[in-house]
Parts: C-alpha cells; sequence; structure tokens
C-alpha cells in the first residue's frame, strides 16, 4: 500500500525538478524567438513519457516563443538527460500558459469598473 501512496510524490518532485532544469536549460538557448521566459508549471505523464511545460512570458511573441521552444524541445531534452536520475525522460512540449494573461486582463477590468462606479457615486 505504501508505495501506491509515494507515486504521486515521486511524480510531484520529478515535475519540479524538470520545472527547475528547464528553466536554466532554455536560457542556454541562443534563439531571438525566445522572450523571457518563466516556465509555470510542468505536468507529467504517470507513465513519465510527455511533459506539459507551462511557460508565460514578461518580454516577446507567445506564438514565436512556443514554435522556438519546442523546436528547441530535443535539445533541451537532452540536457535534462544529463541532470535527471530518472529513467524515462519525457518529450517536452512547451505550451503558453495564457492564464497570467487572463488574470492581467481581468485585473483591468475590474479597476475600470470601479473607477466608473466612482464615477458615478
Amino acid at each position: 500500500m505504501r508505495h501506491k501512496r509515494s507515486l504521486p510524490n515521486r511524480s510531484f518532485r520529478v515535475a519540479d525538478q524538470i520545472q527547475r532544469d528547464v528553466a536554466e536549460l532554455i536560457r542556454e538557448l541562443k534563439d531571438p524567438r525566445i522572450g523571457m521566459v518563466t516556465i509555470n508549471a510542468v505536468e507529467v505523464t504517470p507513465d513519465y513519457a510527455h511533459a506539459k511545460v507551462l511557460f508565460s512570458l514578461l518580454v516577446g511573441d507567445p506564438v514565436a516563443s512556443e514554435t522556438a521552444l519546442n523546436e528547441a524541445a530535443g535539445f533541451v531534452r537532452n540536457g535534462l538527460f544529463k541532470r535527471l536520475s530518472i529513467h524515462t525522460v519525457p518529450t517536452l512540449h512547451f505550451k503558453f500558459d495564457q492564464t497570467t494573461e487572463r488574470a492581467a486582463g481581468l485585473n483591468a477590468l475590474i479597476q475600470q469598473a470601479n473607477a466608473n462606479r466612482a464615477k458615478d457615486d
């Protein structure tokens, strides 16, 4: 029974380590299409075959950055082979995370609504 409970924790630890290592490895990429990237989360499949890497941008074009990161995924994965002590290093799939962008948009709408309400009062 104990073994089953440790698997999700191991999965989270592996995803966390991948997140840290990928963040370091993409700093080495010289592709001008890649903006100022922040790795927000890594979701690893139960068999460790694939990892979805969610990123946001401080500066840069989301589509161009996503394309360039996915083109460099093999290079980044090779870097993970040297760093991770697991049997299977997952294939990386970079995906632009729109959560922070949506949150900023909602905050702007809320501020606008509050400003309009203050004007009406």
